[in-house]
C-alpha cells in the first residue's frame, strides 16, 4: 500500500476495494506531482505482487511496456481492459485500444466513459467522422458531463473549428471547476489566438492548484516572459524544477530567460534583413522584360527575384529559346539590385552543414514524424504552433529567417532547433 501525503489529505490507491479507474486517474495527478512521489510510487507499485496492482500502477507512472506487461498477466476487470486501452493509445495501436475499450464495456464499465474514451482513440488516430459519431452517442449528456464538452472541444480543435472548442472547454470548466485538461486546453487556445490576458488567468487559476500542472507553469512563464517580466517568469520555472529538478524543457527554459534579460535587440539588422527578403519577394513581372524572356521564366516556374539568385546562368540558357539577349536582359535586371544568377547556390555550397533537398535527405518515414518527437522547449513549441509546422518535413523547409520572423522566437530557441535536428541528420532549409 501507497500513501501520498498533500494538504488535503492522504491519497490511496491500494486500500481495500480497488477505486474506479476514473479515480486512479485522478490519483495519477498526485504520483506525478514531482519526481521523488513516482520514484516512490514506482517501486512501491513494483513490489506487488498482483500483477493488476502492479500494472496499474506502473501505468500511473508512465512506465508503458511494463504495465502493458503485467496487465496482460492480470485477470479481467474494468480497470484492466480501460488501462490497456489507454495505453495501446499511447502507443499508437488505436485498434487494439478500441479492443481493450470494448472489453472494458463488456466487463461493466461507464458506458459514457467508454464512449468518451474511443472517442479521444478514433481522434488521436486521425479518424474524425468514427470520433463523431462515438460522441454522438453520447449527447444527451450534454448538461451534465464536463468531460464530454472536453472531448467535444478537442475534436472541434482537430476539424480546426476553434471558436466552438473553445466554447466546449468553457463548458466543461463551467460544469466541473476541477476539470484541469478542459481548462489548460482553454488557456492554450486563448493563448495561441492572442489573447495573452485570458490565457494567463486560466494559467494563473492552474497554478494554483495542488499539484499545479506543469505545462500550465511553463505557459505561463513564456507569457511572463514575453512581458519583460522575468522575475515572474523565473518564479514559475523554479516552482517546476522545484519537484522535477530534471525537466528537460524547465531547464532549457530558464537558460532562455536569462539569455533574454541580456538579448540585445539589433534593429537595424532587423530593418536590412526585411529589406532584403522584401527584395526577393519581387515578382519578376514588376519588370519591364521581353515577351520571350517573360515567357520563358513562367514555363520554368521562375516569379520573383528570389527564385533568380536560385537559378545558374547554364540552367537558364540550357532551356529551349533563352538566348544571350534574354540573358543579358535578367543580368542587367539583378545587378540593379546588386544581385546576380545563382548567388543564393553560391551561398549555400559555401555554408557549412548545407541541407540537401528534404526528400534527398531522409526517408519520407522520418519526414512524416510529428514535431513532437523533437521535445521541444515551450517557447519553440508555441512557435511551431504559430508557425502551423506539424512534422519534421515541415520544419526542415523553413529557413532560419523564417523562424526568426516569428513573434518572440529568438536565437537561443533557434540553436534548440537546430541541435535537435541535427541529432536526426536534419538541417533547416538555405536559400540565402
Amino acid at each position: 500500500m501507497v500513501t501520498l501525503s498533500l494538504a488535503h489529505g492522504p491519497a490511496k490507491l491500494f486500500e481495500g476495494q480497488l477505486p474506479s479507474f476514473d479515480e486512479i486517474r485522478k490519483f495519477g495527478r498526485i504520483v506525478n506531482a514531482s519526481e521523488r512521489h513516482r520514484m516512490t510510487f514506482r517501486e512501491e507499485s513494483r513490489k506487488q505482487k498482483d500483477p493488476l496492482l502492479c500494472g496499474l500502477g506502473l501505468f500511473l507512472c508512465g512506465d508503458t511496456a511494463a504495465a502493458i506487461e503485467q496487465l496482460e498477466k492480470a485477470v479481467g476487470c474494468v480497470q484492466k481492459w480501460m488501462a490497456l486501452g489507454c495505453l495501446s493509445r499511447v502507443q499508437k495501436q488505436f485498434d487494439a485500444a478500441i479492443g481493450h475499450f470494448d472489453k472494458a464495456a463488456q466487463a461493466g464499465a461507464d458506458s459514457l466513459t467508454v464512449s468518451l474514451e474511443k472517442a479521444d482513440t478514433y481522434r488521436s488516430a486521425g479518424r474524425i467522422e468514427e470520433a463523431a459519431n462515438e460522441l454522438k452517442h453520447c449527447a444527451n449528456y450534454e448538461n451534465v458531463s464536463a468531460a464530454y464538452h472536453y472531448q467535444v472541444g478537442r475534436l472541434c480543435d482537430a476539424e480546426g473549428e476553434y471558436e466552438q472548442a473553445m466554447e466546449h472547454y468553457a463548458k466543461a470548466v463551467e460544469l466541473d471547476a476541477d476539470h484541469v485538461d478542459a481548462l489548460f486546453q482553454l488557456a492554450y487556445s486563448c493563448d495561441l489566438r492572442g489573447d495573452e490576458e485570458l490565457a494567463m488567468q486560466h494559467y494563473k487559476q492552474l497554478a494554483k492548484r495542488v499539484p499545479p500542472p506543469v505545462n500550465a507553469l511553463l505557459n505561463l512563464a513564456v507569457l511572463h516572459e514575453d512581458r519583460g517580466e522575468y522575475d515572474k517568469a523565473e518564479v514559475c520555472v523554479k516552482m517546476v524544477l522545484s519537484s522535477h529538478p530534471n525537466h528537460a524543457k524547465a531547464v532549457l527554459f530558464r537558460k532562455d530567460i536569462e539569455s533574454s534579460r541580456h538579448m540585445v535587440y539589433d534593429e537595424e539588422k532587423e530593418k536590412r534583413r526585411d529589406r532584403h527578403n522584401k527584395i526577393l519577394e519581387i515578382p519578376i513581372s514588376d519588370f519591364e522584360l521581353s515577351v520571350r524572356s517573360r515567357n520563358c521564366l513562367k514555363k520554368m516556374n521562375i516569379s520573383t527575384l528570389g527564385d533568380l539568385l536560385r537559378t545558374t546562368e547554364a540552367e537558364l540558357l540550357s532551356y529551349k529559346n533563352f538566348g544571350e539577349t534574354s540573358l543579358l536582359e535578367i543580368k542587367k535586371i539583378l545587378a540593379s539590385k546588386n544581385l546576380r544568377l545563382g548567388m543564393a547556390l553560391e551561398d549555400k555550397n559555401a555554408g557549412k552543414g548545407a541541407s540537401a533537398d528534404p526528400e534527398q535527405q531522409a526517408s519520407r518515414e522520418m519526414l512524416q514524424k510529428d514535431i513532437d518527437e523533437l521535445e521541444l522547449s515551450v517557447r519553440a513549441r508555441r512557435a511551431m504552433d504559430r508557425l502551423g509546422v506539424k512534422t519534421f518535413y515541415d520544419l526542415v523547409n523553413k529557413t532560419e529567417a523564417e523562424l526568426l520572423g516569428c513573434k518572440n522566437f529568438g536565437v537561443t530557441s533557434l540553436n534548440e532547433i537546430k541541435e535537435k535536428l541535427a541529432k536526426f541528420g536534419l538541417s533547416l532549409r538555405k536559400i540565402d
